[in-house]
């Protein structure tokens, strides 16, 4: 039996999924991910968004490397490195960070400089709001 305090906690926690679900920041892919997690691996959904942030981290590094001079742009890496970037969104239902993905990547397929500056901004905003709340979730360093 759950004590109160951690019966609080965990109305809490199914209220911020919930929140995060209906702001579309999340979809039905999490749910899925959380379905996986069973006895025998009950660190395994925050062993995933861990790997997700860490390979995230290295990938939005990338993108403002390859986006920092204008004329130095390479928008076929861009390319690479959003493909990757979305599938592992996709993989753990991050839907916002993967739509703004789907944006950059258009301004990147027109050359559009300024469009990927822009994009990338919103992505590193949408990434860092997932961060935060997925940390809140789990507790994930």
């Amino acid at each position: 039996m759950l004590g109160l305090g951690a019966r609080r906690w965990e109305d809490d926690m199914t209220r911020l999924l919930g929140f995060l679900y209906h702001q579309e920041v999340l979809d039905e892919q999490f749910m899925q991910l959380q379905q996986l997690q069973d006895a025998s691996s009950p660190n395994f959904v925050m062993e995933v968004i861990s790997i997700y942030f860490r390979e995230s981290e290295k990938l939005l590094k990338n993108l403002r490397a390859l986006l920092a001079d204008r004329e130095c742009a390479d928008y076929s890496k861009i390319g690479v490195h959003l493909n990757h970037l979305m599938g592992s969104s996709s993989s753990i239902g991050a839907r916002r960070v993967r739509a703004v993905c789907a944006a950059l990547r258009a301004a990147s397929e027109h050359c559009n400089w300024a469009g990927c500056l822009r994009s990338l901004a919103l992505l590193e905003h949408e990434y860092c709001y997932l961060k935060n709340k997925l940390h809140e979730l789990f507790q994930v360093p």
